[in-house]
C-alpha cells in the first residue's frame, strides 16, 4: 500500500533537512517525510571520506542559518560537518522523519488527483508537493576521463575510498586540479613518500584562514545566534565581493592571486607554469586552501604540481604526451563529477516523459510545466547553503500561501517571450559544460533567472511576487 504524505523530501543533506525545517516551521499543519537512498544522512559529507575532506568554503555561510556554527574553524573537517548536521537533524526533530535505504526511481504527476505518485525500490508513496533534494552529481557514477593503459599499482576515486588504504611512505599522484584534488594533496603529502597532481588545465587557488578572528571576536561579546548572523552576512558579502571584483577586473584580480601564489610557494616561475589558469578568475570556480596548506607541501617538497596532457597508464605509473613517466605506488583520479539533475528519477506527468532541459525555471525553485514540484540546488559560485536556503524559504512561503487561499496545486507557466535562454547553472567548469544540454534553461530576467549572484538573487528571491508567473488552482 502506498503511504501518503502532504510534503515529500527526496534526499537527507544539507538541503534536504533544510527544506524539511523550513516548511515544518511555515506549515506546521502538514505531514513532511524525507526519503534518502543511502543508509545515512549528510549527504556529500557521509560520501565522501578521502584525507583531508572539508568544506570548500567558510562553514559560517555553509551551515544552517537557524543553528550557529560554534565550532572554533571556519574552514571545517568532513567528520565535524557530518556531525553537525546529524545533531541538527536530531535537536530539530528530523531525523525521525527521513526513511533511509530508499531510492527514488520514478515520479509521476496525477492531474486527476492532484497527487505525485512516486516509486521507490521499496514501495510506492503518494505526495501532494514533491521537492528534489538531491544535489547535481551522480553518487555512484563519476566522471571517467577514461585512461587508456593499465597500472601496476592502486588506483583510487575519491568518490569511493578504501577505508584501509594506506599510502604512509608511498609514491602518490593526483589527477586533477580542482577542489577535490588541492585537498586531497596536502592531506595525503603528510605521510606519502611523495604527491604529485597532475594537472591539464590549471586552477585559481586561494589561501584563506581555517580560523576566522572576526567571527571569534564576534562571539566573544555577543551570543551565539547574533555573532553566527553578523559572520555569516559579513562572509557571504567578502565572498560576493571577491567574485564581482573577478568579474569586472579579471586582469587585477589575476595579478593578485598570482602575488598569493607566489608568497605562499615562494617560486614565481611555478605560480606562472602551474596556477595560472588561461580563462579569468571565476570562469570556473576558484579552489580555497585553509592556511594555504597546498601551497606549503610545494614549497617544502613534499608536494609537486606537474602540468601536462596524460597519454596513457603504464605499469609503473602515469605517461604524459611528452614521453616523461611519473612514477607512482597509488593514482587518485580526482577527476571530476558527473551530473544527474533530480538524482536521475524518470519524471512524469500523466504517465507521459517529461523533457527536463525544455523546462524553465522560476527563481531556480520551481520548473515550469511541474505543478507541486520543488528543487533545491545550491550556489556554485559562493556556498551552497545560502543559495539553497533562499530556495528554502521561498518553497516554505509558497506552501504558506496555498494554505492561506485555500489552493492545493502550484505550477510556474513560462511566457512565449522568455528571450535567450541558458542552463539554469551557468558556468564554464568541465562537468557543467559536460551537462548543459540536461539541465533546465534560465533567462536574464527574474522570475525565471538564477544569476549566481547573491545580492541580486536575494532580493528577487526574497521579496517574489507568488503571483507572478504562478499558477494556482
Amino acid at each position: 500500500m502506498a503511504q501518503t504524505t502532504d510534503v515529500l523530501v527526496v534526499g537527507a543533506g544539507i538541503s534536504g533537512i533544510n527544506v524539511a525545517h523550513r516548511v515544518r516551521q511555515a506549515r506546521p499543519d502538514l505531514t513532511v517525510r524525507i526519503l534518502e537512498a543511502r543508509d545515512a544522512m549528510a549527504g556529500t559529507w557521509d560520501l565522501f571520506r578521502y584525507p583531508g575532506v572539508r568544506s570548500d568554503s567558510d562553514f559560517f555561510t555553509l551551515s544552517f542559518p537557524f543553528r550557529p556554527w560554534r565550532g572554533a574553524e571556519s574552514i571545517v573537517d568532513g567528520d565535524r560537518i557530518r556531525d553537525y548536521i546529524t545533531d541538527t537533524a536530531r535537536e530539530t526533530g528530523i531525523d525521525k522523519i527521513i526513511s533511509y535505504g530508499t531510492r527514488v526511481t520514478g515520479a509521476d504527476w496525477s492531474t486527476a488527483d492532484s497527487r505525485w505518485h512516486v516509486s521507490t525500490d521499496q514501495g510506492e508513496h503518494v505526495a501532494s508537493f514533491l521537492v528534489f533534494c538531491t544535489g547535481y552529481y551522480d553518487y555512484d557514477d563519476p566522471h571517467d576521463p577514461e585512461i587508456k593503459g593499465d597500472f601496476a599499482g592502486q588506483l583510487v576515486h575519491p568518490q569511493f575510498w578504501p577505508a584501509d588504504l594506506d599510502h604512509s611512505g608511498r609514491r602518490v599522484v593526483v589527477i586533477g586540479s580542482g577542489a577535490t584534488a588541492v585537498t586531497v594533496v596536502p592531506a595525503m603529502a603528510r605521510d606519502a613518500a611523495h604527491v604529485t597532481m597532475l594537472q591539464r588545465t590549471p586552477t585559481y587557488v586561494l589561501a584563506q584562514p581555517r580560523r576566522d578572528v572576526i567571527a571569534d571576536w564576534l562571539r566573544r561579546i555577543l551570543p551565539a545566534g547574533p555573532a553566527h548572523r553578523i559572520a555569516r552576512a559579513k562572509n557571504i558579502t567578502m565572498q560576493w565581493l571577491l567574485y564581482r571584483a573577478s568579474r569586472r577586473f579579471p586582469d587585477r584580480m589575476r595579478a593578485l592571486l598570482r602575488k598569493g601564489v607566489i608568497a605562499g610557494t615562494g617560486s614565481e616561475a611555478i605560480a606562472d607554469r602551474d596556477f595560472a589558469p588561461p580563462y579569468a578568475p571565476w570562469d570556473q570556480r576558484l579552489c580555497i586552501v585553509p592556511d594555504g596548506d597546498l601551497f606549503t607541501a610545494v614549497r617544502d617538497g613534499s608536494a609537486s604540481v606537474v602540468t601536462a596532457e596524460i597519454d596513457r597508464y603504464v605499469p609503473e605509473g602515469v605517461q604524459l604526451k611528452d614521453g616523461r613517466i611519473l612514477e607512482a605506488d597509488i593514482i587518485v583520479t580526482a577527476t571530476g563529477l558527473r551530473l544527474k539533475l533530480l538524482g536521475g528519477a524518470d519524471i512524469r506527468r500523466d504517465g507521459e516523459p517529461v523533457d527536463l532541459p525544455g523546462s524553465v525555471a522560476w527563481h531556480g525553485a520551481l520548473l515550469s510545466g511541474l505543478p507541486n514540484l520543488g528543487v533545491c540546488i545550491g550556489y556554485i559560485n559562493l556556498s551552497w547553503t545560502v543559495r539553497s536556503d533562499m530556495t528554502a524559504r521561498l518553497i516554505a512561503r509558497i506552501l504558506k500561501h496555498m494554505g492561506d487561499t485555500g489552493r492545493t496545486v502550484v505550477e510556474p507557466i513560462a511566457p512565449g517571450d522568455l528571450g535567450e535562454t541558458f542552463p539554469f547553472m551557468d558556468m564554464q567548469s568541465g562537468y557543467l559544460r559536460r551537462a548543459a544540454h540536461l539541465m533546465p534553461r534560465a533567462t536574464a530576467r527574474y522570475p525565471w533567472a538564477i544569476r549566481q549572484d547573491v545580492m541580486a538573487d536575494a532580493r528577487a528571491t526574497n521579496r517574489a511576487d507568488l503571483t507572478n508567473g504562478l499558477v494556482y488552482r
